[in-house]
């Protein structure tokens, strides 16, 4: 399920985030499936509980998963998330459009680029 990396200088809990993230993008884990529970998931791991609760309530306020009060953490609706995540990247995209225009890069430069990356076919 989850593979963590302990030489990775990225923490624990990101990779955990990742990983989950990586697993619902893909639809490997469906809308409403249930996650491990954290102490579950923190014996199958071998590490503390309070990275795998950090990991969870990232991906819960990222809106990858909600948490039913007794019941456990699950995975949200697919719509909820792939929004997420478009919301996310054109924000990433913003800012790096931004520093690219600081840098002098021509707008018909990243537009040629964008062009290129999605096969030409985007709408003006």
């Amino acid at each position: 399920m989850i593979q963590l990396n302990y030489r990775d200088s990225k923490p624990i809990y990101e990779q955990i985030r990742d990983g989950f993230r990586r697993l619902i993008l893909s639809d490997s884990l469906s809308a409403n499936e249930q996650l491990p529970s954290v102490r579950e998931l923190a014996s199958r791991l071998a590490i503390n509980p309070n990275t795998i609760q950090k990991a969870y309530r990232a991906l819960e306020n990222d809106g990858y998963i909600y948490t039913v009060a007794g019941k456990g953490s699950f995975v949200a609706e697919q719509k909820a998330v792939f929004d997420n995540r478009q919301h996310e990247l054109l924000e990433e995209f913003d800012e790096i459009v931004t520093k690219l225009s600081f840098l002098s890069v021509r707008k018909t430069d990243l537009l040629e680029r964008i062009d290129s990356l999605t096969g030409g076919g985007g709408e003006e």
